[in-house]
């Protein structure tokens, strides 16, 4: 069997990798920093890693964990990145993985080649050092929370600002903004956190969003809330969900325009959750200030949507990120606007090889999928599986992408969004359906 590229070794490039070392297929990993773990990597020396001091995962232990390597049971319900860095190296060290892996080596560039194989062209980052190896196939693991996503446009003023503009994932610790005015500008996961965290020590912190979104606790009554997942609620349909979610935030949390958070407009599951325990509190306390959107920046003046202004010594754009593969063309696959066809957001339909893992946002968590995933790849690789022609994975594409005009607010945001229980039936049709694609190939059918 022709041996294969792994782009990556985040939690979805060595969950690649530890299924194709178990079905006995030969690969080859490449990553930039010097362990495992990507973004959950506090100070990864990648430059890549988004974590923050206080990051902890907003999804259960059981929720996240790999189904051939469950996390510890002393492991904290809502693992820190400490201790999910630490797993990642006991999965990798498990199953003998970090051998595969060659560190500190970026993937310079992976081209298609007439035949079918991709040419990967890559660079040993210490001693500038370059490779090319053709490889049968490719599979990109290289995560999409890496390439900060500024306001496009700028705010008016914002080359004038006087004061310190940073994006989310430069954040690391509030220490710098002890005794500042702050205005974070976002209401997701991140958002929140950091105004939590600044509120603690700036001399006031603003809170400042487009829209309105729905806070989630990480209980609910006791139970983690994103066991709900798994549950007989998920499995119900849609507008049950929405509903049965709604009622049990009204009960255990109240109405958010109680705490001067706006009242969103879009329903509880039409966009992507955002996670807080602390932020409500912070709110109830008076230690935050919530605004909607800047509007105009004026030396150390912002000035919002209501026409309300304040004084500003420091803004942090919580504004999420571009999806980017620096080592492939635009004419290989075109990542503008987070908007990717893949066929079950793995598959390329026209280009034969290669593959993307990890590149969904879930309601639930990556590495699960990202596991998933990994199976299917490894069963077309095998010849287990086959695909569809070109037109009917285009068609696929297209039916998910109009699913998720129908059901979520329009952002970049959800552009690779999926129900993770959901997703997994998906996945488990589609080898079924590829297995007898494949019997019928084999009989010349």
């Amino acid at each position: 069997m022709e041996r294969v590229c792994v782009i990556g070794a985040g939690s979805s490039g060595i969950a690649a990798c530890q299924v194709l070392a178990a079905r006995g297929i030969p690969y080859d990993c490449y990553e930039t920093g010097s362990e495992v773990g990507g973004n959950w990597r506090y100070l990864n020396d990648n430059g890549m890693s988004s974590a923050y001091r206080s990051l902890h995962i907003n999804t259960s232990r059981q929720i996240m964990e790999y189904a051939s390597f469950p996390m510890p049971e002393d492991c904290p319900v809502y693992p820190s990145h400490v201790h999910i860095a630490r797993y990642f190296d006991s999965f990798v060290d498990h199953f003998g993985l970090r051998p595969s892996i060659a560190f500190r080596t970026e993937v310079v560039r992976a081209e298609p080649l007439p035949d079918g194989k991709w040419a990967v062209t890559t660079r040993h980052l210490d001693t500038g050092e370059t490779a090319e190896r053709v490889y049968g196939a490719v599979l990109v693991a290289n995560g999409h929370h890496w390439k900060a996503r500024w306001p496009r446009p700028a705010l008016p003023g914002a080359e004038e600002f006087t004061g310190s503009q940073t994006h989310s994932h430069d954040y690391r610790t509030p220490e710098s903004f002890a005794d500042k005015r702050v205005l974070v500008l976002g209401i997701g996961n991140s958002a929140c956190d950091i105004a939590v965290e600044t509120s603690r020590v700036s001399r006031r912190t603003v809170l400042a969003m487009r829209r309105g979104a729905h806070i989630l606790p990480k209980y609910l009554f006791g139970v983690p809330t994103d066991r709900l997942t798994g549950s007989w609620l998920a499995r119900a349909p849609l507008a049950v969900q929405a509903q049965g979610l709604r009622l049990l935030l009204r009960l255990s949390r109240g109405r958010l325009k109680d705490y001067g958070l706006p009242t969103p407009r879009h329903g509880v599951l039409a966009a992507h959750p955002t996670i807080s325990d602390d932020l409500l509190s912070r709110l109830g306390h008076g230690d935050l200030t919530v605004k909607p959107a800047p509007v105009r920046l004026d030396g150390d003046r912002v000035t919002f949507e209501d026409g309300s202004t304040e004084v500003i010594d420091a803004i942090v754009y919580c504004t999420g990120y571009d999806i980017a593969f620096p080592f492939l063309k635009d004419e290989v696959i075109d990542p503008s606007d987070n908007d990717i066809a893949l066929y079950h957001r793995v598959v390329a339909p026209d280009r034969p090889g290669l593959y993307f893992i990890g590149l969904v946002q879930p309601l639930g968590a990556i590495m699960p999928l990202a596991e998933a995933q990994s199976h299917w790849v490894a069963d077309l690789l095998e010849g287990r599986c086959a695909l569809p022609g070109p037109e009917r994975m285009r068609q696929e594409t297209s039916a998910y992408r109009a699913r998720l005009e129908r059901r979520y607010v329009a952002s970049t945001r959800h552009t690779i969004q999926v129900d993770a229980q959901t997703y997994l039936r998906e996945l488990r049709t589609e080898r079924r359906r590829g297995a007898a694609r494949a019997r019928r190939k084999a009989a010349g059918r």
